[in-house]
């Protein structure tokens, strides 16, 4: 295989020290440094004890606008009113796009259930929505309309009460859209707040800002250094890395095939996009296409730092070794442009969403397809799944006993309460079954 004039990372699962290069490429720096977690510790003190006061300094000096607590605060009334100033297309699009999320996500409602055992108790499970959950929507280089539907419509469907959104406006600009899709999505409230400074006024609360029971949706690294040291304080969905695609092809259209691998690239110069191919002239191919799409893409300078400093083309020499190479990469984003993809799908073990075929770009599942796009990153899916509704609901244990029940199985709890020194424990079940002879 020829190198790009991309100047891409090319690797071959043959070589001597591939195992060793592999590793080498999946070890990027995603997690923040000591410096980053020390300045996020001191913003997240200083709005738990100042507040809105503190929120409004941080937000002037970040974000460059006069910042008050009515200035930022966002009503469901602006929200309706962006709504309705969009264009056509774009409340079409939107709606589309939050019909499909609901429908997929309605799936995923879990249901309470009860059995009684040969015992004599009935045991079971209540699941419950939160109360209050704070939604983090990123701004900066891009505006992501897109994140609000993908973490309120599920924390809707959930039947949260609540949906609070916070969203940084550099300058003061509020993106009409994001403003639009909330709406549409179900968020009641929204503050022009963002970065650490936001996730600490949702997990403490503020004058303004309600505290809420889970933080959701991505961020920059302090804004996940935050969500990090909230965690306790309040639930987090996850700690979101640079965004990451493996592209696995046995044959298809190059040009295709590169676009998808840039997709991700064009997110951020850390995200990371890696083709896996059996065949070495599609991987030339699709290098040379990747450099044609460089010349006329307008992020065509973040995707190119992208590539170059972390993406790479995988020669593997049977579809058995790809699948070993995508389970140690446990990507984000997983595109199978095989022939036949579903041969290979039961040997995925780590994935966190999985397009099958040549006509399912990773696109049409960041805005329309159904299933959600936050996902895990930075291998983290080895362990973690997509947000979903299960993320917005939380489970209750219920245990009912009979006199007869306690009968039965009670003295075996008493003997291992005694056994673990715990008497009063012991004591609780003895005076039952005593009471009861």
């Amino acid at each position: 295989m020829t190198h790009s004039s991309s100047n891409i990372l090319c690797l071959d699962s043959g070589q001597t020290d591939f195992s060793e290069r592999l590793n080498a490429l999946l070890s990027r720096e995603t997690d923040t440094g000591t410096d980053v977690q020390e300045l996020v510790a001191g913003i997240l003190a200083d709005v738990k004890q100042r507040g809105d006061a503190a929120l409004c300094d941080y937000t002037t000096r970040f974000d460059h606008w006069n910042c008050d607590a009515r200035a930022m605060s966002i009503s469901s009334e602006r929200m309706q009113e962006a709504w309705e100033n969009v264009s056509d297309l774009d409340r079409e699009a939107l709606q589309l796009a939050v019909t499909r999320i609901r429908d997929y996500h309605e799936h995923q409602l879990q249901q309470d259930w009860d059995y009684t055992d040969a015992a004599g108790l009935t045991l079971g499970q209540r699941i419950t929505p939160l109360d209050r959950v704070g939604l983090y929507v990123p701004g900066g280089k891009a505006a992501y309309p897109s994140s609000v539907l993908m973490n309120a419509v599920p924390a809707v469907v959930a039947g949260v009460e609540e949906i609070v959104m916070v969203v940084p406006t550099p300058g003061g600009e509020m993106n009409e859209l994001v403003l639009a899709a909330a709406h549409i999505s179900g968020v009641q409230r929204g503050f022009a707040v963002g970065g650490a400074q936001a996730v600490a006024a949702l997990a403490y609360g503020t004058e303004s800002i309600p505290p809420v029971d889970k933080v959701v949706g991505p961020g920059n690294k302090f804004v996940a250094a935050a969500k990090r040291q909230v965690f306790g304080t309040c639930g987090i969905d996850m700690i979101a890395g640079p965004s990451e695609i493996v592209i696995v092809a046995d044959g298809g259209n190059p040009a295709w095939i590169a676009a998808d691998f840039l997709s991700q690239a064009e997110h951020d110069e850390a995200a990371q996009s890696i083709l896996i191919s059996t065949d070495s002239r599609l991987l030339d191919q699709v290098a040379e296409s990747i450099e044609a799409h460089l010349q006329v893409l307008p992020r065509a300078a973040i995707a190119r730092a992208s590539v170059e400093t972390h993406g790479a083309l995988i020669h593997v020499h049977s579809l058995d070794e790809a699948a070993d190479t995508v389970n140690r990469i446990a990507p984000e984003h997983l595109e199978l442009a095989l022939e036949k993809p579903d041969a290979l799908l039961p040997a995925i073990k780590h994935a966190g969403a999985i397009f099958i075929g040549h006509f399912v770009p990773e696109a049409l599942g960041d805005y329309i397809a159904g299933p959600n796009h936050v996902l895990p990153t930075n291998r983290t899916a080895r362990f973690s799944s997509p947000l979903g509704v299960y993320d917005f609901q939380k489970r209750s244990s219920v245990i009912r006993a009979s006199e007869s029940a306690v009968q039965a199985i009670g003295p075996a709890a008493a003997h291992l309460a005694h056994r673990e020194g715990l008497q009063a424990h012991a004591l609780t079940l003895e005076l039952r079954l005593k009471d009861n002879k």
